[in-house]
């Protein structure tokens, strides 16, 4: 099995002490369009042994990153997030941080509700995406990638959604409903946004779910939702970094990557989680 940034890591980053726990999932079971987030974990652990241990003028790594076994994604989908929802609740209480690769994005919700369930506190999730993913069900399932965020409001998640630019009358609805805070794309992209300040009510506790196809397809065309006028690299960085600033990053996901020929887009991908990983260092509220 390949392990999270192996070719930087020292004995010392790996051990069971460390801060970081990379759990890949390679779920694909409701994809819409295109296919291959199976192959998204693998392809981000391999891709992720060509990273430079500093990041953003910090070494994420020093404080530790163990990668776990592969989640079992086989069988029926609620029983699948319950095996995810123990793994990330299990890190949370050991005071870790999970780092959860997918695979489609149906799994945040088994990845958010362990950390939920861990802390048994009001936690705010903080979503990078093309799609507003708050349907009720998609093509008659639930636990869809197209309604995993609906889930996560009915569990009474807070939710902030950057860089949406496809989504149903349904979907706007539940955003009223929901009291979803959102800035889409074409207000992000086209004022050059970078920075937006949270609701003064969402929680200090937050999870960022970072979906790949939130990025511009042509910085991200490996995922099999792509949709034009999406956020660029740093952009979609620059907005997270500022929401958890303050905050305290209690865990965090990155999913849809579906592999292709060109490994520029795993190594994208593989940057942006450890990226997330240093937000999560540098931004933590001291108290």
């Amino acid at each position: 099995m390949s392990i999270f940034l192996d070719s930087e890591l020292s004995a010392s980053e790996r051990t069971e002490d460390a801060r970081f726990r990379v759990i890949p999932v390679p779920l694909e079971r409701t994809v819409s369009y295109g296919s291959g987030t199976a192959k998204g974990p693998g392809a981000i652990l391999e891709a992720s042994n060509e990273l430079e241990r500093l990041c953003n003028g910090v070494e994420p790594c020093a404080s530790g990153i163990v990668t776990e076994p592969a989640l079992n994604c086989e069988g029926p989908l609620p029983e699948v997030m319950e095996r995810l929802s123990e793994r990330t609740e299990t890190a949370v209480r050991a005071g870790k941080v999970p780092v959860t690769l997918g695979g489609e994005h149906s799994l945040s919700y088994g990845a958010v509700m362990g950390v939920s369930r861990a802390l048994g506190q009001p936690i705010g999730l903080i979503q990078i995406d093309a799609h507003a993913d708050l349907r009720v069900a998609y093509q008659g399932e639930k636990h869809s990638h197209a309604s995993v965020m609906h889930l996560l409001a009915e569990e009474g998640i807070k939710l902030a959604q950057f860089g949406v630019r496809a989504l149903c009358s349904e979907e706007v609805e539940s955003r009223k409903r929901n009291h979803v805070f959102y800035v889409d794309a074409e207000e992000l992209v086209t004022g050059n946004i970078h920075t937006i300040d949270l609701p003064q009510d969402f929680p200090e506790l937050v999870y960022v779910s970072f979906d790949v196809d939130g990025l511009d397809p042509s910085q991200m065309p490996a995922t099999g939702t792509p949709v034009p006028g999406g956020l660029n690299y740093y952009q979609a960085l620059h907005l997270v970094e500022h929401a958890v600033k303050g905050r305290r990053c209690v865990g965090l996901d990155v999913v849809e990557l579906a592999p292709d020929e060109n490994a520029a887009w795993d190594f994208t991908a593989a940057q942006i989680v450890y990226r997330l990983m240093a937000a999560c260092v540098m931004h933590e509220n001291p108290s």
